[in-house]
């Protein structure tokens, strides 16, 4: 089976389905991820961009990931890029991969990229043909997720759960490889509070530990 994982920005998706990539890649599955976005100046010193796409190379080697791609949109400035070409980027990925099972961010998320992320894969993935994913997730993110304006349409409400059990430390330790984004508990962004929501997740469900998930669609 092909995976195919978006994240907005390096350590989204880490922090939304890190165990499950993991545990996707120990069973012989395909697992491809495509970070969206690139800081640039004035706003981001470059020597911190560099050293975030670093740790989520390393971050994905021990992960088990197949294949990382940057498509170097501009951080935080999505909304200048025309939509016609960034959505035709990321359909040309989606073609080129041909995957069974897609990751997204919560267009809940209060972070506008992570909203645009989700808006362009949707366009994406639409199900044309026979090739179309079998399913589409999407995925929290601690520090994202949860602290928009509250709503119903900003609402993440799981109905899939993975077990990473036996994957919450792999989960934990590519986490710590985002020294750049990492903060002390109880920050959002910490390794306590992802440990702490990995194990809530999983006593929803009598797990030791599990990551959430919204089904969007799936195709039998």
């Amino acid at each position: 089976m092909r995976v195919l994982v978006f994240a907005p920005h390096p350590d989204d998706e880490v922090l939304g389905c890190g165990g499950t990539i993991a545990k996707r890649a120990a069973s012989g599955d395909e697992v491809y991820v495509c970070i969206v976005t690139k800081g640039g100046r004035p706003l981001f010193d470059p020597a911190f961009i560099e050293q975030g796409r670093r740790e989520a190379s390393t971050a994905h080697t021990a992960l088990g990931v197949k294949e990382t791609v940057f498509l170097d949109f501009p951080a935080v400035m999505l909304e200048t890029v025309p939509r016609h070409e960034f959505n035709g980027k990321i359909a040309e990925l989606v073609r080129r991969l041909c995957p069974d099972e897609v990751y997204i961010p919560h267009r809940g998320d209060m972070q506008l990229d992570h909203q645009m992320v989700a808006d362009a894969c949707m366009v994406a993935l639409r199900p044309r043909g026979k090739d179309a994913p079998a399913r589409v997730y999407a995925y929290e993110t601690l520090s994202e997720t949860g602290w928009n304006i509250p709503s119903v349409q900003n609402e993440f409400i799981p109905n899939v759960y993975e077990d990473i059990s036996g994957f919450l430390a792999a989960k934990l330790d590519a986490m710590r490889t985002f020294e750049s984004q990492l903060a002390p508990f109880p920050a959002a962004r910490s390794l306590g509070a992802l440990e702490a929501l990995a194990k809530f997740r999983g006593a929803t469900v009598a797990r030791d530990a599990a990551e959430a998930f919204m089904l969007i669609r799936e195709i039998k």
